[in-house]
């Protein structure tokens, strides 16, 4: 059924009645509330809170300041922490009385078919709005109300400031402007909201900004995935890929979920000398849903480009061993999947069933290790890398996560080199320290030694990421990310103790950044394919790092063993790295000239110098170690064999130096 038109080509509001049965197939009571945890509201938002709804997009009857004018209605926007900040935490009327506004332009005819309102954000004020009435034009000059037959609904709002509310229309209308118009609030504040509107696209040919919806670039499922259809998921990908695809669990969330973890190589299940090993780690926080999606999204791409034989994504496969989680919290994702990707709310699912914000749940071992330099140890009495776990966060009574408790023993199972730990509700990478040296500082840079590695690292995903590399995009909030690039230290942004990023630097040799991957922390489904293409050179981009620096093999010069744990240290910069199992090694280092020197227990220390070049692969640097005379002789006594000669004579020659040495200082 067409809209009707005036003669005169001005565009009248339709309403679409029940009878329209593929936009609607059931007719809602006025004000009902849909259940969001049976399904998806039918049409999708109009894209408020993700910005596809432009500042300009937006207007008001009156507001009380720039800061809480009409741009900054949207769902989940997040305010300034000052009272009166710039970005304040939502759209407030200058008056209060019922003739107030807020206007959508859709700027194209759109079917209408919800409102989603919140109140404002703010540690300072409480403000909502507790009933409101909806009217639509195509003018801007002639309204229409939103009926329910005869009689204008007026819809029941929030009753706090931070949950999401949806009320569905009663009778669906077409129309390109729409706006709320709120009867009551909070009593004790003021008409304050922030909202989404829910609307079908419909063909509008006289309409300039009329264009087809935008076709996905790779054939892979777009939709948000609850735990049963994430393994579904995989398992379909692994029948496709058997050959470089293994799922295999890491342990159990608290609710006993399996934390699957995708492994894509040529050679899956195997650890093979010279080939580093890489992470995705996704949905730390249950209701930052994009980088999930994105990395099931990735195990599809990898296995189809590969099958196809995409040089690029084959020689990834086959110079990388590929491990992706795209699920480390479960518990929190399915609370916020029932509720639905626009009534999670900013904060629903971010926790784990047990109440623990897992992104501040592991080890702190920042503070061993700057009281260690403070006192002047380090490196020689405290270890500037693999710091110790400290015994209070072992204790059974210990409050660590089962799923960290999972995450910790899988980076010391494998020996990662790269990582990245996907998030949302921002368009930023940050990178280590994520935790202030100043305990009591909320914000302070705070660099590690490698800083100039984790900068460049920040910048490959930021400079590729689509969205982030526009020069006019709109914040998220109130942070201004895209001055600097739009990557930060994590700590110059704000403090997080016991972060994920900040133990895997100085628990392994895995150097991680976060990666914020959109402004919307749980994306409506119809937004994942845009997003996937926004991110897909950065994610590729990204993990080839991996091959960025020196790589090489510790041998034992005597049987051409690989030396496991020999330390691999950089002139220069105060953080080692360790062999693996097999003795190899994997340094990130920007280009240049570096000194390296590798040392081992029972062995003499080498050193050599590796450069570093441009190209998109590592400079080989292998060392060839011999065992120190004691070292010798511990194992030729274990073995029970006899001394050698040369042995003798060269422990006797240590034993005088080392009586010529104490006689010398006695002397002194």
């Amino acid at each position: 059924m067409a809209p009707d038109t005036a003669g005169d080509g001005a565009r009248k509001v339709v309403r679409v009645k029940v009878v329209k049965k593929k936009v609607l197939k059931k007719k809602p009571k006025a004000g009902a509330k849909e259940d969001a945890s049976k399904q998806e509201p039918r049409c999708p938002p109009l894209g408020l809170e993700s910005l596809r709804v432009l500042d300009s997009q937006l207007r008001a009857s009156s507001d009380k300041r720039y800061g809480l004018a009409a741009h900054r209605g949207r769902l989940n926007i997040q305010s300034g922490l000052y009272d009166g900040d710039f970005y304040d935490g939502g759209w407030c009327a200058g008056q209060k009385d019922t003739s107030q506004w807020l206007e959508v332009d859709a700027r194209r005819l759109t079917l209408f078919t919800g409102v989603i309102t919140q109140g404002l954000n703010s540690i300072w004020t409480y403000d909502w709005v507790t009933s409101y009435k909806v009217q639509f034009s195509n003018d801007t000059h002639t309204w229409k109300p939103c009926r329910n037959g005869t009689e204008e609904v007026v819809f029941a709002a929030n009753k706090d400031p931070e949950m999401p509310v949806l009320n569905t229309l009663p009778c669906p209308t077409a129309a390109r402007y729409v706006r709320i118009n709120p009867q009551s609030w909070f009593p004790n504040g003021t008409i304050c909201l922030r909202a989404e509107i829910l609307g079908c696209p419909l063909p509008d040919p006289n309409n300039i900004y009329w264009e087809s919806p935008p076709v996905p670039t790779d054939p892979l499922d777009f939709r948000h995935h609850n735990y049963k259809e994430m393994r579904k998921l995989m398992k379909k990908v692994h029948d496709a890929c058997p050959n470089i695809t293994r799922i295999y669990s890491i342990g159990k969330s608290y609710l006993g979920l399996k934390l699957c973890v995708m492994e894509i190589s040529d050679n899956p299940g195997q650890h093979e000398v010279g080939e580093p090993e890489f992470r995705y780690v996704a949905g730390m926080h249950g209701n930052e849903a994009l980088g999930r999606e994105l990395l099931l999204n990735l195990m599809e791409y990898l296995c189809r480009e590969f099958s196809l034989g995409n040089p690029r994504v084959v020689r990834l496969v086959t110079e990388t061993r590929i491990h992706l989680l795209p699920s480390m919290n479960p518990d929190g994702y399915e609370t916020a999947y029932k509720l639905g990707s626009e009534l999670a709310g900013w904060a629903m699912g971010r926790w784990t069933y047990e109440g623990i914000d897992l992104n501040h749940n592991f080890a702190d071992l920042n503070t061993a290790l700057w009281d260690a330099e403070d006192n002047e140890l380090v490196p020689h009495k405290f270890p500037n890398h693999y710091i110790p776990i400290p015994e209070y966060y072992t204790l059974p009574n210990a409050t660590v996560a089962p799923e960290t408790r999972a995450v910790i023993e899988w980076m010391q199972r494998y020996a990662f080199v790269l990582s990245a730990n996907l998030h949302g509700g921002e368009l930023v990478v940050t990178y280590p320290f994520d935790m202030t040296r100043t305990y009591w500082k909320a914000q302070e840079l705070t660099p590690t030694a490698d800083d100039p590695v984790f900068r460049w690292l920040a910048t490959v995903y930021a400079s590729s990421n689509l969205v982030m590399a526009q020069d006019e995009r709109r914040i998220c909030h109130y942070d201004d990310f895209a001055r600097a690039g739009n990557i930060i230290n994590g700590a110059n942004w704000h403090t997080v103790p016991g972060s994920m990023n900040d133990f895997s630097y100085l628990h392994t040799n895995c150097f991680e950044i976060t990666v914020e991957l959109s402004c919307d922390k749980f994306p409506h489904a119809s937004e994942l394919p845009a997003e996937w293409d926004n991110n897909k050179e950065s994610l590729l981009l990204y993990m080839e790092q991996v091959h960025r620096g020196i790589k090489g093999v510790v041998r034992d010069k005597d049987t051409e063993d690989g030396i496991a744990d020999a330390i691999i240290s950089v002139d220069g910069v105060n953080h080692d790295i360790r062999t693996a199992f097999d003795g190899d090694y994997w340094r990130l280092l920007n280009p240049g000239e570096y000194e390296v020197t590798a040392t081992a227990e029972g062995y003499h220390a080498a050193t050599r110098s590796c450069r570093v070049t441009y190209e998109d692969r590592p400079t080989l640097c292998n060392f060839h170690l011999t065992k120190t005379p004691k070292q010798r002789l511990r194992e030729i006594l274990a073995k029970g064999g006899k001394i050698p000669k040369d042995l003798q004579l060269r422990l006797r020659q240590l034993r005088l130096r080392k009586l010529r040495e104490q006689r010398q200082a006695r002397k002194d």
